[in-house]
């Protein structure tokens, strides 16, 4: 389960920003896209077994989804995905060769108190 060592390098990168901060964080906030390889039931399952211990016991994991976005050759404009099975352009059905975005894993904030 790789969601496991994700959850305790999140946890790494926070304490280091905590403590140099002299911060106590309250919430993490995360990216994820369904393209990213991690399913987010287990990151959050694994999230909460890596934080106990810790100086983010307390902290909340938030985790924002982002869509499938890809950039259309054909109508040349960014149109979003139906799903993982369907990578292709809803409006001229032209198939996904940029997606935009849907593989994020991102921590984007930190919210400290």
């Amino acid at each position: 389960m790789h969601e496991l060592s994700i959850a305790m390098s999140l946890i790494d990168v926070a304490s280091e920003e905590a403590e140099r901060r002299q911060v106590r964080v309250a919430a993490l906030h995360l990216k994820v896209g369904p393209l990213s390889g991690v399913v987010q039931e287990a990151l959050v399952s694994a999230y909460e077994l890596a934080r106990e211990g810790t100086d983010l016991a307390e902290a909340r994991l938030e985790i924002q989804q982002t869509p499938i976005r890809m950039n259309c050759p054909t109508c040349r404009s960014e149109q979003a995905v139906a799903s993982i099975q369907e990578l292709w352009c809803a409006e001229c059905g032209a198939p996904a060769i940029e997606l935009t975005s849907g593989r994020e894993l991102e921590l984007i904030a930190l919210e400290i108190e």
